[in-house]
């Protein structure tokens, strides 16, 4: 395929994307926040206009293209204002997908990634604890083997799609002792007895998007529900990470492009002693400022993700486009919002929540001061 043809394959999904989302959701959208929650049928509503999962492999129901066509579709969620869908969707197509696309057996894949593809199956991932964030070597959730089977018992917090989920890869300790070395993956049925959830977790932000605590208790699993090699889930965790970033990133910048797109329209059109917002420079100068922290982060989003999709994208440098992109966005939509005046400050204008969906971009996927430890390691060691 030529480049111009790739870019006008991508264009498609776009234009087909943006279409979908404002027929479906954009009517919908301030119910679903108000309420917290999106409607299950939403997930199988995009599996059928064919937007779930479209990198997974044509042999399971996907559309098997590149990762930019996954990551394209995030960004016009989170241009669109839609943060809360599009970090469950990031989890859902961008997360667990690959997961099991690129570490699963035949029998896993056949078992649930076409079922992800048409939205009959929703994918979460959990691995924070109440006393295991960003330290991911610090799980206490635990399976112990039981016959040919497992027995898995612990709880996980804040885990995206946890309501809606029906898959859900679960990190825990195989090899007690032994930390991060004895850390392994399960694909577990939300189904299964002894699975329990929460009530939604509230939150200031991303209200759309449904966040659970998860609870096993004696929940047993079949042999083949390990991912992976057993007290390998940490190197694979360590391995999916990038991907993680880099969609967390695509959140970031669209996100971003669409706070501006709104702010530019409003100071055409709001007025202050006797002429448009627009026309003073400090609001010139600060737009000027903002479109161009944007640039210069998408340039560097687009090359990571150029990157992961030749196998080449470093752990350190994701870290560095999220801790980047996901710092940019906090303080270019708090830039946005200030021009806004009081209006912003109200639910009544999308632009405040740009703004506090934009707030656990920082904390979520590695908090900002985990990204620049990480960095800092690869200059300076341990």
């Amino acid at each position: 395929m030529t480049q111009d043809a790739g870019l006008e394959t991508m264009q498609l999904f776009r234009d087909m994307a943006r279409r979908a989302f404002e027929q479906e959701i954009s009517p919908h959208f301030e119910a679903w926040e108000e309420a917290h929650l999106v409607p299950r049928e939403l997930w199988r509503t995009l599996g059928e206009a064919g937007l779930l999962c479209p990198d997974v492999d044509e042999a399971y129901g996907g559309a098997g293209t590149s990762p930019h066509v996954t990551l394209a579709l995030i960004e016009e969620l989170s241009a669109m204002g839609f943060g809360g869908i599009a970090s469950g969707y990031g989890i859902h197509s961008n997360i667990v997908a690959p997961y099991l696309s690129r570490h699963g057996t035949e029998a896993q894949k056949q078992q649930w990634l076409p079922r992800m593809v048409t939205g009959e199956a929703v994918g979460a991932l959990a691995m924070t604890e109440p006393g295991a964030g960003s330290d991911v070597q610090a799980i206490r959730t635990n399976a112990v083997r039981d016959g040919d089977g497992w027995i898995l018992n612990g709880s996980k917090i804040f885990i995206t799609n946890g309501i809606h989920a029906d898959l859900v890869i679960v990190a825990a300790i195989t090899d007690p002792g032994k930390g991060a070395k004895g850390t392994s993956l399960f694909l577990v049925d939300a189904h299964l007895p002894g699975f329990e959830k929460s009530k939604k977790i509230e939150k200031i932000g991303q209200h759309s998007s449904d966040t659970a605590q998860l609870f096993f208790q004696d929940v047993r699993l079949p042999a083949d529900a390990l991912l992976g090699e057993e007290n390998r889930g940490f190197v694979i965790m360590m391995e999916e990470l990038p991907r993680e970033r880099l969609g967390i990133a695509a959140q970031a910048v669209a996100a971003a492009e669409g706070a501006l797109a709104l702010t530019v329209d409003y100071v055409q059109e709001r007025k202050a002693f006797g002429q448009t917002i627009g026309a003073f420079q400090n609001t010139r100068f600060k737009l000027a400022d903002v479109k161009t922290e944007i640039a210069l982060n998408r340039a560097l989003y687009e090359q990571c993700a150029d990157e992961y999709a030749r196998g080449q994208l470093t752990a350190d440098k994701a870290a560095m486009l999220k801790l980047a992109s996901c710092e940019m966005q906090c303080s270019t939509v708090d830039d946005c919002l200030q021009l806004f005046g009081g209006y912003g400050y109200t639910a009544e204008y999308p632009i405040s929540r740009f703004y506090t969906d934009a707030r656990i971009q920082r904390i979520y996927g590695g908090s900002s001061e985990i990204m620049r430890e990480l960095v800092a390691r690869t200059m300076l060691g341990k």
